[in-house]
């Protein structure tokens, strides 16, 4: 193990039989990469698959029921996103200690629970205090479950990479890729349930969880094994003073605040340009068949070629690329399928940028955090971030709602993610992929 205070990389990148072993792999697809897997670190990727189907099928048509059905005004739309947002990504900070504390499973029966009652209490909710406690809920879940899993597969696929089996960043990615195939089939139940109502696909996203909590009540181990568990304090305080590691989570921040608005400006200029959200499912799909297909090259592409932190820049440069294409385009106000090429031009290079920022991220954590506390730095990445988006989200919902040339609020949101890459650290160990130490 290495000494308190050494990041994983640096020790890892000491041991050169180590590193030539893993400079001399050879390229695996998505396939052969699972099936290499150990089988907890298999149920833990077809766990976020599952997640963000139940999850996918519902969210994407949040926006315009709270609009159309209810009545909402678009500041509260962008506020009830946004909470939605805060009450998940804010509060992974919490399921992260409860997972450092108490481990990996009770943590994740309890979030599968918690967005039962969340999704189920939403297709009921017409009130509007009813829908933000059903979202808080739905959000909270999140916060209990994801953390819990994502800094257990961060745990397995360092010492994956410390057993010669190949570099962390390879299981992250393919981690993505699960995620995005959730997010591929899930809209698409969606959007078949909506033709019944928005309460059907609330009821639909429910019973997918309740196969999830059963599933991983049977196949979760109780104990996993080298996952020490964390009884002291202080983690919070020191945290806190980890200058690199804010400094990370706010460049995240703002390429959360970006991937956020496929939720809340997307679905805005879909139903301008097509006079319906019919092709937003079409948009989701998109995206997530990208990273399908596409997240392993380009992670393997990233890992020959860019450190960490050339990758989180590259990908930050892309995201706010997307949203200017749209701002150059709206002033026109084209409609029907030429109206729509913007916006996925949009949803693409978003997309390529998730692609580089997202595993790069997670990647540097391990690095960054505290021995023994990774559940709690992977939920701070995301707290703070969170918190950054509901402030954003109810910013943009204001611009919409503002006689501001239409162009405005996409303008502002490229700027955002261009001028976060001032934000990144500049460690000098930071490789995407394994490489010679100096």
């Amino acid at each position: 193990m290495p000494e308190p205070g050494t990041p994983l990389r640096r020790t890892l990148l000491r041991r050169t039989p180590l590193r030539q072993r893993l400079l001399r792999q050879r390229p695996r697809t998505s396939l052969r990469t699972f099936t290499s897997l150990s089988p907890l670190l298999r149920l833990l990727v077809l766990t976020q698959l599952a997640f963000n189907v139940g999850f996918f099928a519902v969210l994407p048509f949040l926006a315009e029921h709270l609009g159309t059905a209810i009545g909402m005004a678009g500041w509260l739309v962008g506020l009830v996103l946004g909470l939605r947002t805060f009450s998940q990504q804010g509060l992974f900070v919490v399921g992260g200690a409860l997972a450092d504390r108490y481990g990996v499973r009770p943590v994740v029966l309890a979030g599968c629970a918690v967005r039962i009652a969340g999704f189920g209490w939403l297709g009921y909710a017409e009130a509007t205090w009813a829908v933000i406690g059903a979202v808080l809920l739905i959000g909270f879940a999140a916060a209990l479950f994801s953390p819990a899993v994502e800094s257990e597969v961060a745990r397995q696929a360092v010492c994956r990479e410390e057993a010669g089996e190949g570099p962390r960043t390879h299981v992250l990615a393919l981690f993505t890729v699960a995620g995005q195939a959730g997010a591929f089939i899930g809209p698409f139940i969606g959007a078949l349930l909506l033709a019944v109502d928005f309460r059907t696909v609330c009821l639909a996203g429910a019973a997918v969880f309740v196969l999830v909590l059963a599933g991983h009540a049977w196949l979760l181990p109780q104990r996993i094994p080298g996952r020490a568990r964390i009884r002291t304090g202080g983690g919070l305080r020191r945290l806190a003073r980890n200058r690199r590691f804010l400094a990370l989570c706010c460049a995240y921040g703002a390429y959360l605040l970006a991937y956020n608005q496929l939720y809340q400006l997307l679905p805005v200029e879909v139903e301008r340009a097509a006079g319906s959200q019919a092709p937003l499912a079409w948009l989701f799909a998109l995206s997530a068949l990208l990273v399908v297909t596409a997240q392993l090259p380009v992670t393997r592409w990233a890992g020959d070629r860019l450190d960490l932190r050339r990758s989180m820049t590259a990908g930050l440069l892309l995201i706010s690329a997307g949203f200017a294409v749209v701002a150059a385009a709206r002033p026109a106000a084209w409609t029907g399928t030429v109206g729509l090429l913007p916006v996925a031009g949009y949803v693409v290079l978003l997309t390529l940028g998730q692609m580089l920022v997202a595993p790069a991220a997670r990647a540097w954590v391990p690095d960054l955090a505290e021995n023994g506390r990774l559940g709690l730095y992977t939920g701070a990445l995301s707290s703070i971030s969170g918190l950054m988006v509901l402030l954003g989200s109810a910013a943009t919902g204001t611009l919409l709602d503002t006689d501001l040339p239409p162009a405005v609020p996409w303008l502002a949101l490229a700027a955002i993610p261009a001028t976060a890459i001032a934000l990144l650290p500049r460690p000098p160990d930071t490789k995407a992929g394994p490489q010679p130490h100096p």
